[in-house]
């Protein structure tokens, strides 16, 4: 509960605070501040976030028996959990179409039941509002990241630039529409969105129906695969995308115009829908991207980094507090791109501004402190990594030390932890090698067109045989040793590389093992450069006093 004094020098509470005593939604709540005259006057907060004397809330919660018993929206709830289970999404959808006026056939009678009873006392768009608050709000205590957390949608409301009132904003991964119809408010708004998943897009399109907000479309499908707004170009485009997603699609979109900035690694699926909102912005329309901590100095990234800072596109990196994210503890940030050619920003920009909020708590203020900025110029940025993490540009006089081991360790922590997990489980074989058997050379494949070549790397054109279990085979001791000069020189030729004959079910299963060494070794690179990172916090920080040895 907010402990601001009121007046009577009682703590304040906050609308969502009220409900969670009172088991209702926020829309519940707001509900009664318009029907009820006795219900208490705002305290304190500000007029779209107003706080209430707890004692006051209380006194007319026990006069209107608002706390006894479970209420109608809880009920509706737990009758829309027994019917959908983890499918509420579509459930939140087909409640969605009801209140619309599509009918309830598609409704379970229990949940229908109770959707008649509350919209005799509720109006339609407050009853989706208060399901999409409980729906997040359940994803927050199961920290999930199924929806774009509260904190994360606040901090990229605070940040987005101001729009004009006929204005585009775009959201590639929208989701339920939380950050894209929260960021967009405005009623004149033109909204655009997609989403992988055909119920979440669903729900979000009916919800904005009901909202009233006409200038909204939102599109199922996968963006980067099949991109359903190839010719629009935003103001805004906001994107808080899948993390840690290596089949993206990067096999099938090689050659794709949008990666201007260089081609993705499978590794680096944020950079690509990084560079997919950038191929969406118009000239001077702007980013903002929610992205991992670990994007801003993976090497795998540092090229497409590179870009961004030469040609002035990347303008401000925050890094918001630890917490901001509901799934884990660590820090993410916003990174801020620009597109040149306006005449607005045709000024060219020497410096990139750093923000670090990470000492901060992730409900309090977003307005950074003085020490928390420094504009660094893009010379200073464009060395060996291309770090663009806030922390490492700040003055070390102002460096949160002991926050940024904790985090780093934690984060080290949590890499080793997945990296156990992806090892495949082996066991004895039970013979000989399997390129003592019988085997096929890779050359005759390729003659046969069993085999295509996605630059040096070669692919399967058969559903006969597994491209795992080719490029797995391929990059094996025998066959590296082929492909190995009198010099030493490693250059893949699989000309003269063999693969042994196995069924398309075996080539499957051996396949998927290489797989996960693949992303293994992925990981182990991404480990070696956290670990350098995180020496040299902890020696620097015992270097200048800011640490210390435990005792």
């Amino acid at each position: 509960m907010t402990d601001s004094g009121a007046s009577s020098g009682g703590p304040l509470v906050t609308g969502s605070e009220i409900a969670r005593l009172a088991g209702v939604t926020r829309a519940a709540v707001s509900n009664w501040r318009r029907r009820y005259d006795d219900f208490p006057a705002p305290a304190g907060g500000a007029a779209n976030s107003p706080l209430y004397a707890l004692a006051e809330v209380q006194e007319w919660l026990d006069r209107q028996r608002k706390g006894q018993g479970v209420s109608p929206e809880v009920e509706l709830w737990q009758a829309m959990r027994a019917a959908y289970g983890d499918q509420m999404v579509a459930g939140l959808a087909e409640v969605a179409a009801a209140l619309a006026g599509a009918g309830e056939s598609e409704l379970p009678s229990d949940v229908a039941g109770h959707v008649r009873g509350l919209v005799r006392t509720e109006a339609p768009v407050d009853l989706v509002n208060g399901l999409t608050d409980r729906f997040m709000d359940s994803a927050r205590r199961a920290g999930s990241d199924q929806v774009t957390p509260e904190r994360v949608v606040r901090a990229v409301r605070h940040f987005a630039p101001e729009l004009p009132a006929d204005g585009t904003v775009f959201d590639p991964a929208c989701g339920i529409g939380a950050l894209l119809l929260s960021v967009a408010s405005g009623v004149g708004m033109r909204c655009c969105g997609q989403e992988v998943d055909a119920d979440s897009a669903r729900f979000a399109q009916l919800r904005a129906d009901l909202l009233g907000r006409s200038g909204v479309r939102i599109l199922a499908g996968d963006s980067l695969r099949a991109d359903e707004w190839p010719g629009l170009k935003a103001d805004l485009v906001v994107c808080d995308p899948p993390v840690g997603v290596t089949e993206w699609g990067r096999d099938e979109l090689l050659l794709d115009a949008r990666w201007e900035l260089g081609t993705p690694s499978k590794a680096e699926g944020e950079l690509a829908w990084l560079q997919h909102a950038y191929a969406h912005t118009e000239p001077g329309g702007r980013v903002l991207m929610v992205m991992p901590a670990s994007a801003a100095y993976r090497k795998a990234g540092r090229r497409i980094r590179a870009e961004l800072v030469r040609r002035g596109i990347v303008r401000q990196v925050i890094a918001l507090p630890p917490g901001t994210a509901t799934s884990h503890a660590l820090p993410v940030h916003l990174w801020c791109l620009q597109r040149p050619g306006s005449a607005a920003n045709a000024d060219a920009h020497h410096t990139v501004r750093m923000v670090d909020l990470t000492g901060n708590s992730p409900d309090g203020s977003l307005e950074p402190r003085p020490d928390q900025v420094a504009d660094v110029p893009l010379i200073e940025l464009l060395d060996d990594t291309v770090d663009l993490t806030p922390g490492s540009h700040l003055r070390s006089r102002d460096r949160d030390y002991l926050g940024e081991y904790v985090a780093l360790r934690k984060e080290l922590e949590g890499h080793l932890r997945r990296l156990a997990a992806l090892l495949p489980e082996l066991e004895a074989g039970g013979g000989p090698g399997s390129l003592d058997g019988a085997t096929t050379g890779v050359a005759d494949l390729a003659r046969a067109g069993l085999v295509t070549y996605d630059g040096p790397e070669p692919v399967s054109a058969s559903e006969q045989l597994d491209t795992d279990f080719l490029r797995g085979f391929l990059r094996s001791s025998m066959n590296t040793r082929r492909s190995t000069s009198a010099s030493g020189t490693y250059r893949l030729d699989s000309r003269g590389s063999r693969i042994p004959r196995m069924s398309i079910g075996e080539q499957r299963r051996y396949g998927s093992a290489f797989l996960a060494l693949s992303a293994f070794e992925e990981g182990m690179r991404e480990v070696d450069t956290l670990s350098r990172q995180l020496a040299e916090v902890a020696r620097d920080g015992l270097a200048t006093g800011a640490l210390a040895p435990r005792e």
